[in-house]
């Protein structure tokens, strides 16, 4: 068997804290298959880089013998993880969740081994009775919940602070118990509900779980942390192109923490900075999507941002004939984006037909000009437009290229 403390210290590599100091090897040193608690509240479909940085370390528990629990939120996500917000969070629909579940676990397995993984739903602990309810409760304390940083601020600026939001680190805590965790882990921002879990559990006279914090991945701007709230994400399931692309818009200043939170390993010091986030987003796509992927996304790169050409395979939009088609209900379906948002790129610039911007007056086209054309929006996004008969087997109504 290996040294308990050797394996301690790799994997705590590229960790902000383990607590308590030195109880990583003493529960190593144990000789059994340690529980690694991982709890995600589905409020969205995707995973995305900043998720890979936990799901990494979570693998490499895994590759040592550990069994990773994964814990989907179904029931927590009603009421919505205050962490780091100033607001409360808006509650999500019951089939939006379960949608949402079904899609991040799919997708977190691009990472973990389902083997040794033990995915649960904390609704089947959770959707509790009252008097199992008003016993947890009575467990903590109103004082112990306030401690948490982001509820003392909104308590400065006396922001509004719902019951339900105080009750969020009670149900995340009572998790740790359910599945007796050994070790839970979780971003820096995270660190007073793991230490709840621990408080929990010791008033549930179980051995209290062990907490690793990890550090948070910067988004796609180096400023904010990575989410789809902020649109500064990269998703692991993106077109390689897609993702090789936004790597390469990252500020050179976020690099070192990109190589050592993505790749686990420190960024070349004798590359200069553009090679050197060439090759950051080489190996982020070739661990996502394959070595040929890589190559591919790479050459797509220095098509379009080099060469100043279009990509070599852009996808179809159909649109259906009408006298005068609305460019921005074109962009709209195309894209998936409202007509307003539409209106708003055009008139930035953000639009091209044929690598010509589109003028902020001209929204309105004949259907012969825009059939066959390469729209652009922005740096990343291509459609081919393709004008077809309208009604049934024609792809659509006029209606769908009007005005609106």
């Amino acid at each position: 068997m290996s040294d308990p403390g050797s394996s301690a210290a790799e994997l705590a590599r590229n960790t902000v804290e383990v607590l308590p100091e030195g109880e990583l090897a003493a529960r190593l040193a144990e000789g059994r298959p340690l529980r690694i608690k991982l709890g995600i509240d589905p409020t969205a479909p995707d995973i995305h880089l900043g998720h890979a940085v936990v799901l990494t370390k979570l693998r490499q528990f895994q590759d040592a013998g550990h069994t990773v629990v994964l814990i989907i939120g179904d029931f927590t996500a009603r009421v919505g993880d205050p962490s780091g917000r100033s607001a409360q969070r808006p509650m999500l629909a019951q089939d939006e969740i379960e949608a949402n579940a079904r899609t991040f676990q799919e997708q977190a397995f691009t990472v973990l081994d389902p083997d040794r993984t033990e995915v649960r739903f904390n609704s089947e602990w959770l959707d509790m009775g009252s008097r199992e309810l008003f016993g947890l409760m009575a467990k903590t304390t109103v004082a112990r919940l306030l401690e948490r940083d982001d509820f003392s601020r909104r308590l400065e600026r006396q922001a509004p602070i719902s019951a339900l939001e105080l009750f969020y680190p009670i149900l995340q805590g009572y998790d740790s118990v359910a599945v007796e965790a050994d070790l839970e882990l979780g971003g820096t921002d995270q660190k007073f509900n793991l230490l709840f879990g621990r408080d929990l559990q010791v008033a549930h006279d179980q051995r209290p779980q062990l907490i690793m914090t990890l550090p948070i991945l910067p988004g796609t701007e180096g400023k904010q942390r990575m989410s789809k709230s902020a649109g500064n994400y990269i998703g692991l399931t993106e077109p390689p192109e897609e993702i090789f692309g936004k790597v390469m818009s990252i500020p050179d200043s976020v690099m070192p923490e990109y190589y050592a939170l993505v790749l686990g390993r420190e960024s070349p010091a004798e590359e200069v900075p553009n090679q050197a986030k060439r090759h950051l987003a080489r190996e982020t796509v070739r661990r996502f999507c394959g070595a040929e992927a890589a190559e591919a996304a790479e050459q797509s790169f220095d098509r379009v941002f080099v060469a100043r050409e279009a990509p070599e395979e852009i996808e179809e939009a159909r649109v259906p004939w009408a006298e005068s088609v609305h460019l921005p209900a074109v962009l709209g379906e195309a894209f998936g984006i409202s007509r307003g948002e539409a209106r708003r790129l055009i008139a930035q610039g953000g639009v091209k037909l044929d690598g010509e911007a589109v003028e902020a007056a001209r929204l309105d086209w004949e259907p012969e000009q825009l059939d066959g054309a390469v729209v652009a929006l922005g740096k990343r996004r291509w459609r081919r437009i393709s004008v077809v008969p309208a009604g049934p087997g024609g792809g659509g109504s006029e209606k769908s290229v009007e005005a609106g």
